[in-house]
């Protein structure tokens, strides 16, 4: 069925779910997993009081240490269920256009991911990363709530 899938995390309490989730689907079928986390780009002007005193090497060092945590997080469920799994980090604006090109980019034929990542105001203004993938792949889509 599905040989490669993709779980996109943002380190979240639902995304940890979705990367379980999508761990034990990748499993069950034998498949191997590609975790992947997206990071903003470092930009000039930012919405917050810590992006704007932060320089751009700061700010990649942060992302760096997230990502590495993040991605620890994974790696260790990954060998617990005993899944071959490869973690990438990708950089762009839009969240979903990043989820899509590094599903293709990697080879996978299946994304696992959570329903829904931000909330609140912001969550609404930018819209379900989780439904633009849905709307704009090819790729099969499980959604884990």
């Amino acid at each position: 069925m599905f040989k490669s899938i993709l779980i996109p995390t943002d380190g979240s309490n639902l995304s940890d779910k979705a990367v379980h989730q999508g761990l034990q689907l990748a499993r069950a079928l034998g498949s191997k997993a590609v975790a992947l986390h997206v990071t903003a780009p470092f930009h000039v002007l930012a919405a917050t009081p810590a992006a704007i005193t932060a320089t751009r090497e700061q700010c990649e060092q942060n992302a760096a240490t997230f990502n590495k945590e993040v991605f620890d997080r994974v790696a260790a469920t990954a060998r617990e269920l005993g899944v071959p799994c490869t973690c990438v980090s990708r950089t762009g604006e839009h969240v979903w256009q990043e989820i899509i090109m590094g599903a293709e980019a990697n080879g996978c034929d299946a994304i696992c991911m959570a329903s829904h990542g931000r909330r609140g105001l912001v969550g609404m203004m930018l819209g379900s990363e989780t439904a633009k993938v849905l709307t704009h792949t090819k790729i099969p889509v499980v959604v884990v709530r």
